[in-house]
């Protein structure tokens, strides 16, 4: 299987919506690890590794948000896969 790693900002009303919560659940639903944090700047930000198919789903999942939230904007940039996380977790 191939790994990647992304790393995504994601922009509009993601915060105080449980927008992260939706990340984790979405993370954990596809066997993806990585971390989910707010943004000073009102922003989500987020990365994550896993198989090609899962990540790719994941992104998907993200673009389209959750309810509640509506996302604007999100911008995916990839990153060398490291397989430096084991779970997925909301960082603070």
């Amino acid at each position: 299987m191939d790994f990647e790693c992304v790393h995504m900002v994601v922009r509009g009303v993601v915060q105080g919506v449980g927008f992260r919560f939706f990340v984790v659940h979405a993370a954990r639903r596809l066997d993806v690890a990585g971390w989910v944090r707010n943004a000073p700047d009102g922003s989500v930000e987020i990365t994550a590794e896993g198989g090609r198919g899962s990540l790719r789903d994941f992104v998907a999942d993200i673009q389209r948000g959750s309810v509640g939230a509506t996302v604007r904007d999100v911008v995916v940039s990839r990153l060398p896969y490291q397989g430096t996380f084991k779970t997925f977790e909301v960082r603070y």
